[in-house]
Parts: C-alpha cells; sequence; structure tokens
C-alpha cells in the first residue's frame, strides 16, 4: 500500500517526547501545496522546456495523418471510357451501369482500395466501412485507455505505447489481402490513436508555469494541421503508386518519432509527485527548471501533500471524477459543449459536396482554416475569458453555418458566398476546438486531467459520428446538413456559462485542491 506520509517530510526532533505532550502541527500551515510548489520548481519559461513542448506536440502530426489519410485511400478513383463503350457512355452517370471492358480507370488500379479490390458498386455500408471501424475504434479506445497516463503508465508512456501501436497496426494495414482485414486493422489503428492528442496535450502544458501554458497548448493544433496538409502532398506525389505506400510512410516516420519519446521527452513531474516518485520528479525539474539546486530540494520537502492513494487502476480516474459531485457536473457540461462543437468540427467538411463550390478549393480552403484560428488562440489566449471566448465562438459558428445554405438569384453569387459563410463558420468552429481544449485541460487536476480531457475528446468524436447521416440527408434538404450544424454548435457554447472561469489560474494537482478552490469560489459569488 502506498505510504501516506506527506512527501520527503522529516519528523521534528523536538517531538519525540512523551506522546501526552505532542501536539499537532496547523494543518499545511507553513507547508504550500502541490501545485503552488510544482510551478516554483518549474521556474521562469527556458529553452528546455520549449524543446520538450515541441518534441510532445509533433505527436499532432502523425495523430492527424492517421485520421485523414483515408480520404485518398479509399478514395473513388476518376475513370473514363474506352472506344469500346463509346457509345454506352453517352448516358451513363456511374460505372455500375456499363458493361466490363467499356471504362477505365484514370488512373493505376493500386491507387485506391475501391479499384484494387472491385468496390466501385458495392455497398455504401461497405465502402465506408473502415472509417467508420476507425472512429469506432477511437470511441472505444478513448473509453477505455483514458485513466491509463493518470493512473499506471503516465503521461510519457502512454504517449510513446499510442504512437507505437499506432504506428504498428498502420503497417500491417499495407499487407491488408481485401475490405474486411483492412476495416478491422483501421479499428486497432483508431482504438490505438484514441489518447494520442490527450497526452501529447496534457504533457506539454504540465511541463511549463501557467504563464506559458496556453502558448505552448496551441503548438499541438499547429501540429495537427501541418499533419493534415501534408497528406495532400504525399498523396500527389504517391498518385501513379499503390495506396499501401501512403501508409508505408507515414507509419515508417512514426517509429521513428517513437524513438525520440522514448530517448528524449520527460515525464510530467506534477504526476510523478502526484504518484510519489519524488525522486523522479526532482530529476526531471533538474532537467527543465531554471532554479538552483538547493531551492528545488528545499521547495519539495517543505510542501505538503500525500500521495493519491486511490489511483491504482486503469477506471480509477474515471470512478472518483463521476463520485465527487463538482467534477461529474463539469465533466457532464464539457462533454455537452463537445458533441456539438465536433459535430460541426467533424462534419463540415464532409458537407463541402453539398455546397455549389469546387471541392477540391474548398477542402484546401477549410485545411488552411485551421492555421488563422490557432494563431488567435496563440495571440490571444491570455486576453479572453474560456467562457466568454467559447460562447462568442460558437454563437459565430452557428450562425454563418446556417447562412452558407442561403440562395442567391444569381448563382455565381451564390457559390462564392456560401464558401465564406461556411469559411467563417469552420473558422470559428476550430477556434472554439482550440480553446475547449486548453479551457479543459485547467478545469482538472492532475490527477484526473488526463482522463477528463480523454473524456472530452470523447464527446466530440461523438459528435463527429452523427454529422455522415446528416450530410447524407442533405442532399435533399440542406438544411439538414449545415442548417442542423449551425443551431447544434449555437446552443452548446451555452453550457460553459455554468462553468468556472480559469484565466490565469494555476493548475490544481489533487482532487482536494481542485474542491478547496471550488468552495472558495463558491463562497465568493455569494459574498459578492
Amino acid at each position: 500500500m502506498a505510504d501516506s506520509t506527506p512527501l520527503l517530510s522529516q519528523p521534528n526532533p523536538s517531538s519525540s517526547s512523551s506522546p501526552d505532550t505532542q501536539e499537532a502541527p496547523p494543518s499545511n500551515q507553513h507547508h504550500p501545496s502541490l501545485g503552488s510548489t510544482v510551478e516554483l520548481c518549474i521556474g521562469e519559461f527556458n529553452w528546455s522546456q520549449f524543446l520538450q513542448s515541441i518534441l510532445v506536440s509533433l505527436a499532432w502530426i502523425f495523430d492527424a495523418q492517421q485520421t485523414f489519410i483515408s480520404v485518398f485511400t479509399d478514395a473513388l478513383p476518376e475513370w473514363h471510357c474506352t472506344e469500346r463503350g463509346a457509345n454506352a457512355c453517352k448516358t451513363a452517370t456511374t460505372v455500375c451501369s456499363l458493361p466490363k471492358g467499356s471504362w477505365a480507370w484514370d488512373v493505376p488500379t493500386q491507387a485506391s482500395i475501391v479499384s484494387e479490390w472491385g468496390l466501385e458498386c458495392a455497398n455504401s455500408a461497405i465502402t465506408g466501412l473502415p472509417a467508420s471501424m476507425f472512429f469506432l475504434g477511437c470511441l472505444i479506445g478513448g473509453f477505455v485507455l483514458a485513466s491509463l497516463a493518470d493512473s499506471s503508465l503516465g503521461r510519457k508512456n502512454m504517449l510513446f505505447f499510442s504512437c507505437l501501436v499506432m504506428a504498428i497496426t498502420s503497417l500491417l494495414v499495407t499487407l491488408s489481402p481485401n475490405v474486411w482485414i483492412y476495416s478491422a486493422l483501421k479499428f486497432l489503428c483508431g482504438f490505438a490513436r484514441a489518447t494520442i492528442g490527450t497526452s501529447a496535450l496534457v504533457l506539454a502544458s504540465e511541463l511549463v508555469g501557467k504563464r506559458w501554458r496556453g502558448q505552448i497548448s496551441v503548438i499541438g493544433f499547429f501540429c495537427f494541421t501541418i499533419g493534415f496538409l501534408s497528406l495532400p502532398a504525399m498523396a500527389y506525389i504517391n498518385r501513379s503508386s499503390s495506396w499501401r505506400n501512403l501508409y508505408l510512410w507515414t507509419s515508417i516516420s512514426t517509429m521513428f518519432y517513437c524513438i525520440l519519446v522514448k530517448l528524449f521527452v520527460t515525464e510530467s513531474p506534477r504526476w510523478l509527485l502526484v504518484r510519489g516518485k519524488t525522486e523522479e520528479a526532482v530529476e526531471t525539474l533538474k532537467c527543465i527548471t531554471s532554479i538552483t539546486q538547493s531551492n528545488l530540494n528545499l521547495a519539495i520537502n517543505n510542501m505538503s501533500h500525500k500521495e493519491e492513494t486511490w489511483n491504482v487502476d486503469i477506471f480509477s480516474a474515471l470512478k472518483i471524477l463521476l463520485q465527487k459531485k463538482w467534477s461529474s457536473r463539469r465533466l457532464s457540461l464539457i462533454m455537452a459543449m463537445g458533441i456539438g462543437i465536433g459535430l460541426v468540427y467533424y462534419g463540415m467538411p464532409l458537407g463541402l459536396q453539398n455546397l455549389s463550390f469546387n471541392l477540391y478549393l474548398s477542402v484546401t480552403f477549410n485545411a488552411l482554416s485551421e492555421l488563422p484560428s490557432a494563431l488567435i488562440v496563440l495571440f490571444f489566449v491570455d486576453k479572453f475569458n474560456r467562457r466568454v471566448a467559447l460562447l462568442l465562438f460558437t454563437i459565430l459558428s452557428g450562425v454563418f453555418s446556417v447562412m452558407s445554405i442561403m440562395e442567391m438569384k444569381t448563382s455565381s453569387w451564390t457559390n462564392n458566398i456560401q464558401i465564406v459563410f461556411e469559411l467563417v463558420s469552420f473558422f470559428s468552429a476550430c477556434s472554439s476546438f482550440n480553446v475547449y481544449l486548453i479551457y479543459t485541460t485547467e478545469l482538472f487536476p492532475t490527477c484526473v486531467r488526463n482522463s477528463a480531457l480523454s473524456m472530452a475528446r470523447l464527446a466530440v468524436v461523438l459528435g463527429g459520428t452523427f454529422s455522415p447521416l446528416l450530410v447524407s440527408a442533405a442532399r435533399g434538404n440542406k438544411f439538414m446538413c449545415y442548417g442542423v450544424f449551425g443551431l447544434v454548435i449555437g446552443f452548446s457554447g451555452v453550457f460553459g456559462i455554468f462553468l468556472p472561469e480559469t484565466k490565469g489560474r494555476a493548475l490544481c494537482d489533487t482532487m482536494d485542491e481542485e474542491e478547496n478552490k471550488e468552495k472558495n469560489m463558491t463562497c465568493d459569488m455569494f459574498l459578492a
């Protein structure tokens, strides 16, 4: 059983006399909390912290690649009629109505799973099965693996093993003989990928002090965009080769990244202290702090903290989140917001096919719109309140999403104005998603932070699973896509009003510390 004695605390020699005359010292009167101690020990922001944060955030690149790689590997290639089928092609709209030999692919057969496995006339449930299995794996993996980074593995090991398993399954995908094996491996890939973003975001934010926490978190968002934008370039270079090469390239690069994580990334000192691993925490702080060795040891020796003994299995963090009234309330509200944000964040790119604009340009514009949203969060994250920012961005996204289905008298104006409104809506959804992730990391203490963020992202993915259904329904009624998107995300920001503000607030590390802060805020509200 873990020792519940305060870390590195030493008995007072003067109090070693008779038990009858021994007096208990005032609780925490001269002992700073774990949170304030870590803030002191981390010291000023330096190059070591910056390089560590960059290295950790690079995981988002490989996360994005596996998330969107099926856009190219599972695509239906362009086709053309042969001389033999010239007459039949005059009235045909799909290859399914043409006899064999009357048409041919514009690209090599192995360029896509559709052309290689002859899925061009298969049921939409089969052609969409690999992508569906990937997101199903994300959902299940996000729930099953949510607590491992808080309980036993830690942030670094969770990041390492998630990236490694994702890379291995991605490599095995290249050996898939049919769509069924391919879908099963996509499920495993999504299962492993589920915690990469949360582990990277939490670890990066816990390696720096509160002054730079928001800016460091945005680095991951930039890396995710870079990973997304890297896929079109890779796919273009590979356009005349097998789709398996895309998985091969991304898996090998991810494996090299895993080596870097294992050798050079340090564990979160906050998590180490919470888990009672004081010596490891001190060694980690030596690598990233700017304060002297003597001051570091003195600060840790004087702090008042008991190791979290309840966090012993993979579901412990989730259990304590639901048992505490204040934490279960926060988790419910933040997940309600995430469902609305996820519906739009994942659904808008899918719905571009329902707008009267060039599909390739619109997808490119949507990918690029993530960059300015990350820049805005980077430069203004310390300027605005989290709740107000979420409310404004979600309402703005909702309004312009509904406006994007407006019809104009002139068709050219309609096409242009629709894509402008859609881009503003998607930009606002990206911004709200970025603030949402930062806000979630600040709402929960270190001992359950990764679990809470995993559940928050799980809600985002859950919202995204409904978007393909709405996109399909919008072929007959455009309001079912962007109209519903706008209404849902517009109301989702309202849930943030019932959550506490975290701007400029130091991170808490234990449930008791966060609970006391919750009580103090409640008392201040009544006194005001």
